[in-house]
């Protein structure tokens, strides 16, 4: 049986229970291909998983737990380099996803920037979609800074929609380099949103009761969508945003990327060796962008 490394936990905990673990290389199946991984994004879902959460649909926790959703790598036998996604244990040497879940990663396309483009880009672009957003509105973005608000942010304004979003002050050069409205989250941040707005729709990506802030500013709630916290969008009967992730919209996303439209923003790369760093790098939530693992 051949083994891997990857980045596992062995039992849940807080970021200094990941580390280096051997596990069997996985065997693909008929209509799944074998990648050696290059790049894996980190995302808050992953620090959540660590910690003893378990997404939708996931299997039950087998130890060691490798966390990971995205992935940018080299099939094995071709060496096509591509771009893909499944659930779990993408922090890894190796990976193994349906054919349906990979597309061709375009020539220029950095690894970094290709492995941490899935899942944010996908979830960003579905929320573009639940929320009915169109040219000429106004869309507020909590933790517009972070993966997802990043790319939303852009997609958004690409579409001809007008962006606020809240981060910290030492993020605003950021965001109008994206070409949005820049806020100071925190104490008085109703008041200053106001003066922002008026808004039609709302995203919460920070969690941390942004919704009960997005309330005051949105009536309409089926236009106010959260990826941040469940519990209160389901409390205020605001829409909860999943990531509805598929082949075409990863393709889509990518061609925006080579083309330059879109920018993967990418703050830290860490080797696989380092995940426990990555992983509190990504629970600080100060930082701006993806967090990436280097795999090979």
């Amino acid at each position: 049986m051949a083994i891997m490394r990857a980045a596992g936990a062995a039992e849940f905990g807080p970021a200094d229970r990941i580390g280096i673990v051997e596990v069997p290389r996985p065997v693909p199946g008929p209509g799944e291909v074998l990648v050696r991984v290059r790049a894996a994004g980190v995302q808050p879902a992953d620090v959540a998983v660590r910690s003893g959460w378990l997404p939708p649909g996931a299997p039950p926790a087998e130890f060691p737990v490798v966390p990971g959703n995205e992935f940018a790598g080299v099939v094995e036998g071709t060496g096509e380099e591509v771009v893909g996604f499944r659930v779990m244990r993408c922090h890894a040497e190796y990976v193994v996803a349906p054919e349906t879940q990979v597309v061709p990663k375009p020539e220029g396309v950095e690894w970094a920037s290709a492995g941490a483009l899935s899942a944010s880009g996908q979830t960003a672009h579905t929320a573009l979609e639940q929320l009915g957003l169109r040219k000429g509105e106004t869309l507020l973005v909590h933790g517009a800074a972070g993966g997802v608000g990043t790319m939303l942010t852009q997609l958004a304004v690409r579409r001809g929609v007008r962006v606020v979003g809240t981060a910290s002050a030492a993020n605003h050069d950021h965001l109008r380099g994206l070409g949005a409205v820049p806020v100071v989250y925190g104490r008085g941040e109703l008041d200053r949103l106001k003066e922002a707005g008026p808004y039609d729709a709302v995203l919460d990506a920070a969690g941390h009761g942004s919704l009960r802030t997005s309330v005051a500013l949105v009536a309409d709630r089926s236009r106010i969508g959260s990826i941040a916290d469940w519990e209160l969008a389901r409390e205020l009967g605001c829409r909860w945003i999943g990531s509805d992730r598929n082949r075409a919209r990863l393709a889509e996303l990518l061609d925006l990327v080579a083309s330059g439209e879109l920018r993967v923003t990418v703050r830290a790369a860490y080797p696989l060796e380092e995940a426990a760093k990555a992983h509190a790098d990504v629970e600080s939530g100060h930082g701006r962008g993806k967090v990436v693992l280097i795999a090979g």
